[in-house]
């Protein structure tokens, strides 16, 4: 397995011109759309489809009118004003994707960076959503799933806005040093190895790291917010994947 890994949202542009075809991805937006994802799955919603804008979100939605629309802008779910008529059902929080509202629904959501992240990796042989909450779940099915033992890695961290994000990259280097730890043998590129020795270092006191971390401050200032921080940094909660198809949508891996 060759290893590398997108650290940065500035590269997003380009690795949509890349040819993935041959390649696993692995996206992770830890604060909080892959999270959210996750947790959404875990609860029962029959896919998540990700879209970049919030014009696309509302096409889907005409269209079909029984889905759900869930997402954010600066953190917050998506308003009225901002989509020119109809409030989000939900925003980019995991605790809102609860059993009694998602179970059995498609859900169609837009997000700062997450779905672009997702999006941008369209072209590729497989793309996992992973978080924290389902991180060894991932590590054992790339390690086990032979479609993706043997392929180029490409472990994507979704940033904040335009700059990186330490929870995403922190995460990044949990996924290597699990495969590692497990005997997946391999290369890992420059920029993985920076996620790999960034986790290392933190890994003692990840939560206090990630707190710190610009998206975390962002979060914790938000009272309604404050509590996804703690949510999203559980440990494999979740003994789940969830792989978004080449329909656009993610769901379960059975």
């Amino acid at each position: 397995m060759k290893i590398d890994a997108v650290l940065s949202p500035t590269e997003l542009p380009a690795l949509a011109q890349r040819d993935l075809r041959e390649t696993v991805c692995v996206v992770f937006d830890v604060l909080r759309a892959t999270s959210t994802f996750v947790t959404a799955l875990r609860n029962g919603a029959k896919e998540i489809t990700p879209v970049s804008e919030i014009s696309e979100a509302l096409a889907i939605k005409k269209n079909q009118s029984d889905v759900l629309l869930g997402g954010e802008r600066n953190g917050l779910k998506i308003s009225a004003a901002q989509t020119g008529g109809i409030n989000f059902d939900l925003g980019n929080s995991p605790r809102e994707y609860a059993p009694e509202k998602v179970r059995g629904k498609t859900i169609v959501s837009t997000t700062t960076n997450g779905t672009r992240a997702l999006r941008a990796c369209a072209s590729a042989k497989m793309i996992l959503a992973a978080s924290f909450l389902n991180l060894n779940a991932v590590a054992k099915f790339l390690r086990q799933n032979p479609e993706a033992r043997n392929e180029n890695l490409l472990i994507i961290c979704a940033g904040t806005r335009e700059n990186k994000a330490d929870e995403d990259i922190l995460a990044a280097g949990a996924l290597i040093e699990l495969l590692f730890k497990d005997g997946v043998e391999g290369t890992v590129s420059d920029s993985a190895k920076i996620a790999q020795t960034f986790y290392t270092e933190s890994k003692s006191d990840l939560a206090a790291v990630i707190c710190n971390s610009e998206n975390g401050r962002r979060l914790l200032a938000i009272p309604e917010l404050r509590d996804d921080v703690k949510f999203c940094l559980q440990h494999d909660i979740f003994p789940l994947v969830a792989e978004m198809k080449t329909n656009g949508a993610i769901h379960l891996v059975h």
